[in-house]
């Protein structure tokens, strides 16, 4: 992901939840009162990709389809006109990871409550509560109304 150290980036985490729309759409808002531009990132991970066996699957294709889903999910979110000056990195890793990198010299990093995974019930999923913990730059964690 390449950078201009001297633009403000705010980094927007989509996972295909509710939630992540929402903080997607945050913080499209916020980006506009600071003048600055929204990076959102997309974050694919095979599980058990890391076992004694290769993936059995195509990982060119994993990778090739996570874009097509986020590319119609943020016009979906946002309509087209706004969604075609968001930014959008699809990488390959551990989520958290991925967005604590991603967020390095941000402005803020903007995730949802909860992703698709997890407890109905909790406060917060894995992702939001550890990059809340470990990030370099303000997070904003947006709670989805429909929680």
């Amino acid at each position: 992901m390449d950078r201009d150290a001297s633009e403000r980036r705010v980094v927007v985490g989509v996972d295909g939840s509710q939630s992540s729309y929402d903080a997607l759409r945050w913080a499209v808002r916020y980006a506009g009162l600071v003048g600055g531009t929204v990076e959102a990132v997309a974050v694919w991970e095979l599980p058990g990709l890391y076992g004694w066996s290769g993936p059995a699957v195509d990982m060119d294709v994993d990778e090739d389809e996570t874009r097509q889903k986020m590319s119609r999910e943020l016009t979906e979110a946002l309509g087209a006109a706004t969604a075609g000056s968001v930014r959008t990195h699809v990488v390959h890793g551990n989520p958290a990871d991925v967005l604590l990198r991603a967020a390095e010299g941000a402005e803020a990093l903007v995730v949802g409550s909860r992703g698709r995974g997890g407890f109905a019930r909790a406060l917060l999923g894995s992702v939001s509560q550890h990059v809340s913990q470990h990030a370099s730059c303000p997070v904003v964690i947006v709670r989805s109304a429909q929680q």
